[in-house]
C-alpha cells in the first residue's frame, strides 16, 4: 500500500499533518477497538488496518527524536533512566542518579526509589513479572505523583504483556497493554510501541481463528 492510501484508510488527505493523523488514529481506535466490538470481526479488521495505517505514518513521518512531554530540563535523565529498566546485561544494576524530580522527596522516599529501581531491573531482566507489577504499584501507591514512577508502572506492564503474548494469552496481554497507557498515557514514545504491540496481539488473535 501506498502512503496515499494510509492516509485514506484514516480518513485524512495526503499530506495531512502529524497531529491530524494522531487525532484521527485516536477517535477510530476508540471506535473500532476490540474490547468494544467483542463480537464483530469486520471491526476488528478494520481496528488491524487502522493501526497499520498509523504505525506506518509514524515511521515515516514522525521524527526520530520526537519530544517528549517534560516539566523541565532534567526529564532528559528520566528517560535514560527508563531506557535503562530494559537493559538485559548480566553485570549488576548501576545506581540511578538523582534528578531533580527527586528534590520534593524525603531522605526516606528516595532511598525506597533507589532501591525499588534496583529490584525491578532484577526482576525484569528474570522475567518475574507478577513480582515486578507487585513492586512497581506498591512503590506507585507511596510515590503516586512521581513521573518516573509512571514511566517504570507503564514499561513494566508492558514487557508483561509482551510476554504474555508470546505464551497465546491474548485476553490477558490487552489488559495490561491497556494499563499501561494508563499509566503514562502522556508518553508518545510508549504510546506508538504499545499501538505496535496491539496490532501483533490482534494478527495473532486473527491468525489463530483463522487456523480453527
Amino acid at each position: 500500500m501506498s502512503l496515499a492510501d494510509h492516509y485514506r484508510t484514516l480518513g485524512l488527505r495526503t499530506g495531512a499533518s502529524f497531529a491530524d493523523i494522531k487525532s484521527s488514529y485516536r477517535q477510530l481506535a476508540r471506535q473500532y477497538h476490540p474490547d468494544v466490538n467483542p463480537t464483530d470481526q469486520q471491526a476488528k479488521d478494520r481496528f488491524i488496518q487502522i493501526t497499520h495505517a498509523y504505525n506506518t505514518l509514524v515511521e515515516k513521518l514522525q521524527p526520530k527524536r520526537p519530544v517528549l512531554p517534560r516539566p523541565d530540563r532534567s526529564a532528559r535523565a528520566t528517560v535514560e533512566t527508563v531506557k535503562t529498566v530494559f537493559k538485559t546485561e548480566t553485570s549488576p544494576p548501576p545506581q540511578r542518579a538523582e534528578t531533580h524530580l527527586d528534590s520534593h522527596l524525603s531522605h526516606l522516599d528516595r532511598q525506597i526509589k533507589q532501591t525499588a529501581y534496583i529490584q525491578l531491573q532484577l526482576l525484569l531482566r528474570e522475567k518475574k513479572f507478577p513480582r515486578a507489577i507487585a513492586l512497581v504499584e506498591g512503590l506507585a501507591q507511596r510515590l503516586p505523583q512521581d513521573p518516573e514512577v509512571r514511566q517504570w508502572q507503564a514499561i513494566t506492564y508492558q514487557r508483561w504483556a509482551r510476554d504474555l503474548i508470546s505464551q497465546r494469552q491474548y485476553a490477558k496481554a490487552r489488559v495490561y497493554l491497556q494499563k499501561a497507557l494508563r499509566s503514562d498515557p502522556h508518553n508518545r514514545s510508549l504510546w506508538a510501541e504499545v499501538n505496535r504491540d496491539f496490532w501483533q496481539l490482534e494478527q495473532k488473535v486473527r491468525q489463530t481463528a483463522t487456523r480453527s
